[in-house]
């Protein structure tokens, strides 16, 4: 099931910017990369948290955890 994961991962990573970019150097490469890494980490909605984002699914765990 891991691999899967990976998998799914690293086809969406390929979609949304390699696939979308032509890169005029390796530093402009890691920028952007890094970006899309950031912004898929922190700010995506993501199915397995109940389509919320990182950090809204952190807030309301954090919450529930105080409220417990």
């Amino acid at each position: 099931m891991q691999n899967a994961s990976v998998k799914s991962s690293n086809g969406s990573f390929r979609d949304e910017l390699l696939n979308e970019i032509l890169f005029s150097s390796l530093a402009e490469a890691r920028e952007k990369v890094t970006a899309c890494k950031e912004g898929y980490n922190r700010t995506r909605p993501h199915s397995s948290l109940g389509n919320l984002t990182p950090q809204k699914f952190a807030m309301k765990s954090i919450l529930k955890t105080k409220t417990a």
